[in-house]
């Protein structure tokens, strides 16, 4: 047995291995039948889709021989699953292997047929571009304006993907139907071999857009076919066109192309896409993005008539049509619907009703529910709960009402939508990202003014309608910017959470049950200016208030009953004029923020020291306030605001106060303050002594002997000072935790300069400087010795304004004040009379300087000192350039030189001024140039005919008496203290 050992080791596994093969194919005998029978079953079908009927003959010779192969295929295996009906156990193990084999064979036959399928949809492909049905744009200028720029993307070589959004029913997808048709209609001339439109919508679901793709390219698609194994198949047909073009409608969220199986890299194709937020767009990556805007009025009245027929510009009807028309707000889908509705209605009175129901956001007919309101719905459902109820908000507001963004988010905090954990600066990041976001969504757009928002006409009616017909926390009554004089009682229910009565002429308000809104949390009758008192039967009626706003009415004190709103956070008393005095507010537990702006109370608010929770306090514009007592801002732990800006409270240094007034120091003790905006008495003593509680502000804004300023760039700390001598206080402590200074009438400047560059001090937060009214002695030469060896202090300053200032060029200044001006990006000089020329010297350049404006300079010859030789140029990046009232001004820069990125001029009363820094080349760029037509013909140019055929164009002559007289400084223009 011993020696049988080896010889047993090495035959006993492989007669095993032989056994074990033997039962596993017999227990795998079923399902490789049932394998076999689906995979035959696909191969007869692929079989009969196949069209051998072809001229190119290499492509014939791969169908026959395909089709020979599978004949055999097909054969075999049906003799084989045949024979299994009469074969025996012991022989089911041999047919299975050979089952196995004829699988094989057609598992790869079947791969070969689907390629030769896909071939063949290739070569037999039959229109590159589909006519999509429906209505065109291509008569409307605004939407053949869009059409044009997404043209030009597709052109361009820089552009793969095209991002096209906004707001629902604003007609993004007729746009690009449009597109479609347009490029059906230029079969011949149009670049792409392939246009597929497809239809992603807010459910989206990869195997239906697929299907729509697949259909288009004319692969056949089965049930039971993977997502992966389609988009394969859908990559490798895409991958054999010259060229596509997809255009995606509806894109609710972003889409991985690749699980739809489109190459997103390929050369010559590009892929549109349509959706109501721009932040899609962006999350796929768009190289060019276009909002599609709503119709002018022109245009919104001529697609209304187009649906509300020849009966909209009859003479008795035409009036009431055009402002049914308006109240469209330009929507083309609202536009469509209610034209629609109207259409053949010949009654005047029918039209007004209409108009009577549209103003007061009433769906007059069933059809704008259905049409306009829910497809709003599409997007207001996709919202997250929070942007929902921020959203709804804005709608208290009028109609086309610019609403401020800090405003609204003060709002929203005091509501209770954000974290009551976060900080002010926190909650107020929050609340900005989300009025980002909402205007990605289209929801709500730009205000007239910087830092507003507003909300379109039918956005706001459909905002409106959902709040009034919501079963929610969220029923409101909105009746703002209606013109009111009165208010009935029965506009108001115990259901209401909002009332806004904001922006009407009420004299009086009702009066109504105690309590009967005891769910109400804001109140909004800010703007009715006629109102001179907010009554205790009125305002009884809402006890559980969050915010009470009654700004800008002649109220002249708050009623007791205010002061039982024990849940109240916000309290909202701006320009209210006739009020000098307020009761304590001690019983206002949950207060967190009081506005007393434009006021005219004369006393500090009494009762604010003993709430926990106060917050905010702005008392800014308070022109009568005399008097703070000692020991009560001190005692406001929970302080994180305080705005005194232009109130006639001054503050003191201890020592220096008046007998039992605040000081200075009291705010020291505010651990919790982060944004603060007082003026002082003048004092040096307060310039000397380091205070280190300043350091740990967000945000200032200290006025020295200064009672106002007009916003900077950088004015996140700013500190502005008047009448003093610098050179006698040390304030490098201070500037290192500036952001922005403003020196007024101030002695010393040059002293207090030296010692920061002899002290080799950098400040490094530093970016805009102010100065008024000073005068700089001249250096007498050496200009360029004393600036290679003095270090720059101010190596970030981006914002230099100068006003009544003596130098006589700007080289001088920097020496004297140990200027490089590398970083600067904003330059404003203004009634410098000793200034003849801007730089003296070209190491004297500024290399980023994006914006200069240049004013009542009476001396002023050249920008620049012209020298022999070649030169760099002076303002490399320069976008915008205004000159006014510069009598001696003959250059701005050494004769040819060319500033590459100038996109804006406006020059008025510079008579001796003939030559601009533009050329033939550059002229381009140019947007706008403004000007006398006088000093516009007398121009000189490199290149006449070609330059002036492009910058015709941009010319806007200034012809307005106002317009001429205006400093075209605009908002950054100085003023005396």
């Amino acid at each position: 047995m011993e020696c049988l050992s080896p010889f047993l080791g090495k035959i006993l596994p492989s007669m095993c291995a032989a056994m074990s093969s033997r039962v596993g194919n017999a227990m795998r005998f079923k399902s490789n039948v049932q394998a076999l029978k689906k995979v035959m079953e696909r191969l007869v079908e692929i079989k009969g889709n196949i069209n051998d009927d072809h001229k190119d003959k290499s492509f014939s010779l791969k169908l026959m021989g395909w089709q020979r192969k599978s004949d055999e295929v097909i054969t075999e295996a049906r003799s084989e699953l045949e024979e299994r009906v009469s074969c025996g156990k012991s022989l089911k193990s041999r047919l299975s292997r050979k089952l196995v084999t004829i699988l094989n064979e057609a598992k790869m036959l079947e791969k070969e047929g689907l390629d030769l399928l896909d071939m063949i949809a290739v070569a037999t492909a039959h229109e590159r571009v589909e006519h999509v049905p429906g209505v065109s744009v291509l008569h409307q200028t605004t939407a053949s304006n869009m059409l044009g720029k997404i043209i030009d993307g597709l052109r361009s070589s820089e552009v793969q993907k095209i991002g096209i959004w906004g707001m629902g029913g604003v007609g993004k997808t007729t746009l690009v139907r449009t597109l479609n048709n347009k490029l059906h209609e230029e079969t011949a001339t149009q670049p792409f071999g392939l246009v597929i439109f497809a239809t992603a919508s807010k459910d989206f679901d990869p195997r239906t857009v697929q299907k729509q793709i697949a259909e288009r390219l004319d692969i056949d698609t089965r049930l039971e076919e993977t997502v992966e194994r389609l988009a394969r198949r859908i990559y490798a047909r895409l991958e054999k066109e010259t060229n596509f073009l997809l255009i995606l409608d509806d894109v609710w969220k972003d889409i991985d192309l690749d699980l739809l199986g489109i190459p997103e890299e390929k050369k010559g194709s590009k892929i549109i896409l349509t959706s109501r937020s721009l932040d899609v767009c962006r999350s796929m990556r768009t190289n060019l993005d276009i909002r599609v805007d709503c119709l002018c009025e022109e245009e919104a009245w001529e697609l209304f008539c187009q649906n509300a027929g020849e009966v909209a510009r009859s003479e008795r009807i035409e009036r009431s049509a055009k402002a049914v028309s308006r109240e469209c707000g330009g929507l083309p889908l609202a536009i469509i619907t209610v034209g629609t509705a109207m259409r053949g209605k010949t009654d005047v009175k029918l039209w007004e009703h209409a108009l009577e129901q549209l103003s007061r956001s009433v769906p007059c007919f069933r059809s704008i529910e259905e049409k306009v309101f829910l497809p709003l719905k599409l997007s207001y459902d996709f919202l997250e709960e929070k942007l929902k109820s921020c959203f709804l908000m804005c709608a208290l507001f009028p109609e086309d009402y610019s609403i401020d963004v800090k405003e609204l988010v003060m709002y929203w905090i005091a509501e209770g939508f954000m974290d009551e954990q976060d900080s002010h600066e926190e909650s107020m990041n929050e609340g900005i990202t989300i009025v980002e976001s909402l205007k990605d969504y289209c929801l709500l757009e730009d205000g007239w003014r910087s830092e507003t928002v507003k909300m379109h006409d039918v956005v706001r009616d459909f905002a409106i309608w959902t709040m009034s017909s919501s079963q929610d926390d969220c029923h409101s009554l909105v009746l703002s910017g209606k013109g009111l004089q009165e208010i009935r009682q029965d506009k108001f229910a115990p259901s209401l959470r909002r009332v806004s009565l904001m922006h009407n002429n009420l004299e009086r308000l009702p009066g109504l049950s105690e309590k009967y809104c005891m769910e109400a949390s804001t109140l909004l009758l800010q703007e009715n200016y006629l109102l001179q008192e907010a009554s205790d039967g009125f305002l009884q009626a809402f006890p559980a208030l969050r915010i009470l706003n009654l700004s800008g009415t002649c109220v002249n004190s708050l009623p007791h009953s205010c002061l039982q709103h024990s849940k109240l956070h916000s309290l909202f008393l701006r320009g209210c004029t006739n009020l000098t005095e307020l009761p304590s507010l001690e019983t206002l537990a949950k207060l967190e923020l009081l506005d007393l702006h434009g006021s005219r109370i004369k006393e500090f608010p009494k009762g604010l020291e003993k709430l926990e929770s106060f917050k905010h306090l702005d008392l800014s514009g308070t022109v009568h306030l005399k008097t703070i007592p000692a020991g009560i801002v001190s005692r406001l732990s929970s302080l994180e605001t305080l705005n005194m800006k232009l109130s006639n409270y001054h503050w003191s240094v201890k020592g220096e106060e008046q007998e039992g007034q605040a000081t200075l120091e009291e705010i020291a003790y505010l651990d919790c303050l982060q944004v603060l905006s007082i003026s002082l008495i003048c004092s040096p003593s307060f310039l000397k002594k380091s205070n280190p509680w300043i350091k740990r502000l967000k945000k200032f804004q200290i006025n020295v002997c200064f009672s106002y300023v007009l916003p900077m760039i950088h004015d996140e700390r700013t500190l502005a000072i008047s009448s003093l001598n610098l050179s006698q206080v040390s304030m490098e402590w201070l500037l290192a935790c500036t952001t922005s200074v403003i020196l007024n009438s101030c002695q010393g400047l040059q002293g207090m300069m030296k010692k920061l560059v002899t002290g080799s001090k950098t400040f490094v937060n530093l970016k805009s400087l102010t100065i008024v009214k000073t005068s700089i002695n001249s250096s007498g030469g050496g200009i360029e010795k004393a600036t290679t060896k003095s270090p720059d202090i101010l190596p970030f300053l981006e914002e230099l304004r100068l006003h009544e200032v003596n130098f006589v060029s700007l080289s001088e200044l920097q020496v004297q004040l140990g200027l490089r001006l590398v970083a600067l990006k904003l330059l404003l000089v203004s009634k410098c009379n000793n200034l003849k020329t801007l730089v003296e010297i070209d190491m004297f350049t500024m290399p980023n300087l994006e914006e200069m404006e240049i004013s009542d300079c009476d001396s002023l010859h050249h920008l620049r000192q012209t020298i022999d030789g070649p030169q760099e140029p002076l303002l490399p990046k320069l976008r915008v350039m205004k000159l006014r009232n510069l009598p001696e001004l003959e250059s701005v820069c050494y004769e040819k030189e060319t500033w590459e990125c100038l996109e804006q001029v406006k020059v008025m009363n510079c008579g001796r001024l003939y030559t601009l820094p533009i050329s033939s080349k550059t002229c381009g760029r140019i947007k706008e140039i403004k000007g006398a037509v006088s000093w516009w013909k007398h121009l000189r140019w490199d290149d006449p005919s070609s330059t002036l055929k492009t910058l015709d164009p941009c010319f806007k002559p200034l012809r307005l008496l106002g317009e001429e007289m205006a400093p075209i400084f605009g908002e950054h223009y100085l003023w005396d203290s």
